[in-house]
């Protein structure tokens, strides 16, 4: 038999080591980093004061002349600003689906709000997994794996109740999913048929803001005519959401999160008897 060569010595890093330094991976934490901070900005900044009724109704003349003059363009506009507002998690989702509905109509504005809020939640859930998600799980204790894997089993499910449900921010249930492993697919999915109730509900809203409009006017004059004392309130999106509605999404909520009752109710072991 020939010798055998030797080989590199245990504690010499291999090619891909080498290939691959360390300030490369960081780089791929860089999106996620400017993401952030961009993000933390704007919210302080009070980004989020910028988009509200009333603003909208004080504009509303000038924002429909720009649809009348060419609503593709319009419409391309709405969308590059939605996708940007949701890539950076200013909590204006809401307004920004009623405002398609009242520049665009219920059926269009809906359509235009799910489809630009699935596709920064896409962009969102992208950086996240590409960024954090393999690291934080690889770096982290047994009992987030065990968490991430229970996500994962029925991971259609909890994020479609997330989006049907929107009990926490839009940006921890884009990122939560990725750092999770969450396939792509079903994050896409989930997102797009969960946020679709709500958008057409509230692009409904947004079509007949008019009408809500008048009511408030109604009301004020009312407040003034009893000589309140804060008849000059603002109309805020509180004015516009109904409890009816919240209990819809609610409802729907639960719905979503029935077929994982069933299979943990499957999977649980049945009771032995015991012999006398």
């Amino acid at each position: 038999m020939g010798a055998q060569e030797p080989g590199p010595p245990a504690d010499e890093p291999g090619p891909e080591a080498v290939a691959r330094p360390p300030w490369r991976r960081w780089l791929r934490v860089l999106p996620l980093v400017a993401l952030v901070l961009v993000s933390i900005g704007l919210v302080a900044g009070g980004a989020a004061q910028w988009f509200s009724l009333d603003r909208l109704l004080a504009s509303r003349a000038w924002a429909l002349g720009v649809v009348e003059e060419d609503r593709l363009r319009a419409m391309a506009l709405a969308s590059g600003l939605y996708i940007g507002i949701v890539v950076v998690s200013v909590p204006v989702s809401v307004f920004m689906t009623m405002l398609c509905g009242f520049l665009f109509g219920t059926v269009p504005g809906a359509l235009l709000a799910i489809s630009s809020s699935t596709t920064g939640a896409v962009i969102v859930f992208s950086i996240g997994r590409t960024a954090a998600g393999e690291w934080l799980l690889r770096n982290t204790g047994k009992r987030l794996n065990r968490l991430a894997a229970g996500f994962r089993r029925d991971a259609f499910s909890y994020v479609l109740f997330l989006r049907l449900l929107p009990l926490f921010p839009f940006w921890m249930t884009n990122l939560g999913p990725a750092i999770f492993g969450v396939p792509l697919r079903t994050f896409a999915l989930a997102t797009l048929i969960g946020i679709s109730p709500g958008g057409f509900i509230y692009a409904a809203t947004g079509a007949r803001i008019e009408a809500v409009v008048a009511a408030h006017q109604d009301a004020r004059a009312a407040c003034l005519a009893a000589a309140g004392t804060d008849c000059e309130r603002a109309l805020s999106l509180r004015s516009v959401i109904t409890p009816e509605l919240v209990a819809t999404l609610v409802a729907l909520g639960a719905l979503a999160l029935l077929p994982v009752v069933v299979r943990r109710l499957r999977r649980s072991p049945k009771a032995v008897p015991c012999d006398d």
